[in-house]
């Protein structure tokens, strides 16, 4: 499982009662309660061989969603690190519902700036047989351009090769506040096969279900950013998960999921999943080699340790803010701080959630020899509920 925010994303965008634009994430208030739900299509039982490009498409299940984090460095050499993620819901009788989140964070002058959209109907994806191309509106007018609407944001890609865009407008800014807005446009190429988690790409959830999992997790990138109505050149190192099935949620207490590149071309990805009670009934990961073969990690195979915390003055949410991981067979020990603290994302209006995503400082020992490297991490559950 990548992504947990997800795994409850799709069910506050049809139950959660605000939204950046209030009505969206409610569509059942504006359909007839009596409307039948369609009759799902006949398909083999799961799990299936997960096939690419074929499968970079968008399909017919309950929860997906395409996510990328990335680290960027651009012509002045200032460095950032960003999210960019498009959920989409299925919910029988109902349209097809979409959230996006993107998000900067500076990690020269420490700022970190993030928005969110959402939209309901089938007009988002324009998706070929053998990809997907997704394209959500704002809504409106550009604040600073009166007469010309908000720039959609887009994603869209298959079998490795990739093409991201977006532009926030001052007005949608959250987080530290940024009047004239940001945007990115990359392309993007794998420099390695596409990993399936859990060794077939089937991440099996027991009663909560089952999904579909694979990432890209060497994915090279240039383009252009946009600082304040500025455009720099830019390149990026970029990490890619595609999660797609009939699940709505798992993990009552919340996850903390760790994405990690290493300079020896070594990519490590860690989820741990938390239940209600603070027990971890799903805890695995994946380990990338240099050549771009895989090992799946069960819960035996790697640890993490909590080695610091930090308070949100948003939320008053207390969330662990460093780690150390070890992975055994690997003679591999990872620390990990964040780069700016404050990655906090209340994305309440749009799936129903706070939580916090953010870059990170990685310092990394392999047999005793030091290794560079960049990271992400994602935590929820810590935040407090719609």
């Amino acid at each position: 499982m990548r992504r947990p925010i997800a795994l409850l994303a799709a069910t506050a965008l049809l139950t959660t009662a605000c939204a950046s634009g209030p009505i969206l994430a409610n569509p059942s208030a504006a359909l007839p309660s009596s409307r039948p739900a369609p009759t799902p299509p006949a398909r083999p039982p799961d799990p299936q061989p997960v096939v690419l490009p074929r499968d970079d498409a968008p399909h017919d299940r309950l929860t997906e969603w395409w996510y990328y984090t990335g680290h960027i460095r651009d012509a002045l050499n200032t460095r950032y690190g960003f999210e960019f993620v498009v959920f989409r819901a299925e919910r029988g009788g109902f349209p097809v519902t979409w959230a996006s989140h993107v998000a900067l964070t500076n990690q020269t002058d420490g700022t970190f700036h993030y928005a969110q959209r959402s939209e309901i109907g089938p007009q988002v994806d324009a998706s070929p047989a053998d990809g997907f191309s997704l394209r959500l509106l704002g809504g409106g007018e550009d604040p600073a351009e009166p007469g010309t609407p908000r720039a959609p944001w887009t994603m869209a890609g298959s079998g490795g090769e990739d093409r991201l865009a977006f532009e926030v407008a001052g007005d949608e800014v959250e987080g530290d506040p940024f009047p004239s807005g940001f945007g990115l446009t990359l392309a993007l190429t794998a420099s390695k096969p596409a990993a399936l988690h859990d060794r077939d790409g089937w991440i099996d959830f027991g009663p909560a279900g089952g999904s579909y999992y694979y990432s890209r997790t060497a994915m090279r990138a240039s383009g252009v950013i946009e600082i304040g109505r500025a455009l720099r050149p830019a390149i990026a190192t970029v990490w890619f998960d595609h999660q797609w099935g009939d699940f709505i949620s798992v993990g009552g207490g919340g996850w903390d999921w760790f994405a990690v590149n290493l300079e020896d071309g070594v990519e490590l990805t860690l989820s741990q999943v938390r239940a209600a009670d603070g027990t971890y009934p799903l805890v695995y990961g994946t380990l990338v080699e240099a050549d771009g073969t895989t090992r799946h990690l069960g819960p035996d195979d790697f640890s993490v340790e909590v080695t610091g915390a930090w308070t949100s003055p948003a939320t008053n949410a207390r969330y662990p803010a460093g780690w150390r991981l070890r992975v055994p067979g690997e003679d591999l020990s990872i620390d990990l701080e964040p780069t700016v603290p404050q990655q906090e994302l209340d994305t309440r209006a749009t799936t129903g959630v706070v939580y916090w995503e953010g870059s990170q400082k990685v310092a990394a020992t392999r047999a005793g020899e030091p290794l560079h490297g960049e990271a992400y991490v994602e935590l929820t559950g810590y935040g407090p509920a719609s």
